[in-house]
Order: C-alpha cells, then sequence, then structure tokens
C-alpha cells in the first residue's frame, strides 16, 4: 500500500499527459465534424438563397422548356424516381443474397477468397467504368436500348458491392451462439439464417442499402453513357422509354448562361434533397422499427 502511495506522485505527470492527449483528440475529432457539417450547411444555404425563390408547384410539374420562366422538371423527377425505385428493387436481394451466400454456405475456398477480393475492388472502381460496362452489357448486347432499365441495371452494378460488403458486416457481426442455439433446437441451416441470423443483421443491412442508394441517386456519369439524355419533353411510362435524371437536368441547366437557368438548377437540387431525404428517413423508419422489435 505504502508502495503504490509513493509511486502515485512519480506517474501523475503521465496520467495528466494523457489526459491532455485525450482531450486534445476528442478536440480534433470535433473539429474534423465540425468542418464537414459546416461545410454542409453553407452549400445548403447557399442553394436555398438561389433556388426558393423559384420553387413552385408549377416547378415540379411542368416539363423542360428553352424558356427559362417556363422550364420544369417533371420528367427529371420521374425518371430518377423510376431508376432508384427499379435499382433498389434489383440490388437488394442480389446483394442480401449474394452476402448470406458468402458468409453462411461458401465453404472455405480459392473460389470464395476470389469472389470477396473482387467484391472488394468493385466497390472502388469509379462510376464512370460502370456506365462504359452499361452501355456495352445492357444497351447493346442485350439490346435492351437507351431505357430506364438499362439505367437501372447500370446503378444496380455500380452499388451491389457496397450492399454486399455491408450485408457481410452485419451477418458476420451476429453472434455464433445465436446459430448454435438454433442448431441445437433442431432447426436447419435455411431455417436458421431465416428466423434468427436475418433479423438481427437486417438494421446493419438496411444501413449498407441506404448508402449505397443515397449514391445512386445523385449518379449522372454512368446515366449519360447508357442514354440519359438532358432534355425529355414526356413522362417515362414503361421501362423500355427514353429518360432522364434530376442530375443531368441539373447539370444542363448549371451549364448555360442565363443566371435564370442557374436559379432553376438550384431548385431543382433542392429538390434532389428532399426525395434524398424522404427516401432516407423512409428507410430509416423501417431500420429501427425492426431494431425496436429485436
Amino acid at each position: 500500500m505504502r508502495r503504490a502511495e509513493g509511486r502515485g506522485p512519480r506517474f501523475r505527470p503521465r496520467i495528466q499527459r494523457r489526459r491532455a492527449y485525450g482531450v486534445a483528440f476528442a478536440a480534433a475529432c470535433l473539429g474534423a465534424t465540425l468542418v464537414g457539417v459546416i461545410a454542409l450547411a453553407a452549400l445548403l444555404v447557399d442553394v436555398w438563397q438561389d433556388g426558393a425563390g423559384t420553387l413552385s408547384w408549377s416547378f415540379i410539374t411542368s416539363y423542360p422548356s428553352r424558356i427559362a420562366a417556363r422550364a420544369g422538371i417533371l420528367p427529371a423527377l420521374v425518371g430518377s424516381l423510376w431508376v432508384l425505385v427499379l435499382t433498389a428493387v434489383i440490388s437488394f436481394p442480389i446483394g442480401v443474397g449474394t452476402a448470406i451466400w458468402l458468409e453462411e454456405y461458401a465453404p472455405e475456398s480459392r473460389l470464395k477468397r476470389l469472389v470477396q477480393v473482387n467484391i472488394a475492388n468493385l466497390a472502388g472502381v469509379p462510376s464512370i467504368v460502370y456506365g462504359i460496362l452499361g452501355l456495352a452489357l445492357f444497351v447493346r448486347a442485350l439490346a435492351l436500348g437507351r431505357s430506364v432499365i438499362s439505367g437501372a441495371l447500370t446503378l444496380t452494378l455500380l452499388i451491389l458491392p457496397v450492399i454486399i460488403i455491408a450485408s457481410q458486416e452485419a451477418i458476420r457481426a451476429v453472434p455464433n451462439s445465436i446459430r448454435s442455439g438454433a442448431y441445437a433446437l433442431g432447426a436447419t441451416r435455411w431455417q436458421t439464417v431465416r428466423g434468427q441470423v436475418l433479423p438481427l443483421a437486417l438494421p446493419g443491412i438496411l444501413t449498407g442499402t441506404i448508402l449505397a442508394l443515397s449514391r445512386a441517386v445523385g449518379e449522372a456519369a454512368p446515366l449519360l453513357l447508357v442514354g440519359a439524355v438532358a432534355f425529355v419533353p414526356f413522362v417515362p411510362e414503361r421501362l423500355t422509354d427514353s429518360f432522364t435524371v434530376l442530375p443531368i437536368q441539373i447539370f444542363n441547366w448549371i451549364s448555360r448562361p442565363q443566371p435564370a437557368f442557374h436559379a432553376r438548377a438550384a431548385a431543382a437540387s433542392l429538390v434532389l434533397l428532399a426525395v434524398l431525404l424522404t427516401l432516407n428517413g423512409v428507410a430509416i423508419a423501417l431500420r429501427n422499427r425492426y431494431t425496436k422489435k429485436l
């Protein structure tokens, strides 16, 4: 006891240094967070000041025009919703199914390691490369044309690696004791995955899906290559129709010299943010609902 008390004054400077390092690290992390938050807030304020005066119901329900006062975003908004919903419907089951196979069924082998490495590499490939692949595969090889379905399939390829990796991490985080308990009660592997593993992993899976779809909704480069055009005077009604999306419409307006089109581009950016936040809010509500049930 006396020895411990004698060492106290000697170790006190070291403890104080460690506390100072901890405070400095926390301050650095807070500063890094504030940099991103302040930059985002400044961007939102700037876009709001430029586009709030143009934003109206007629702007949302009108078709594009070469006259700025008449130009609207209806075809681009509907096209974005078409592409985003189709991308989610196609990519979610494929991505989650791939993650389940890799984590629960695939034996440890060279094939599995090769698939894992390729998925990790594909997650970092630039989006323009996926646009080239979509043009070659869906538009030309499969003869789907420059259509809504080609754009959705191209974005599916873009976000699949992110969904697969996030789903794998969520499934891997489920304790093995859950699986062992289910097997001990006589459940099959599929019953264990369906009834125990997937419900516990679903919040993490939905989080990864939200991030992936958030990336997809703002992409313009791959869709330009597969045929999304800047001026579409009609609303797409079928999977084979031509289409445009909000990022391409925004790029078209912002590249024009007239200030009135710049204000339209800012208003369209606000609509795009509203669509993104609404979809994310729905996904987060579903995630929280499943989390509470658990």
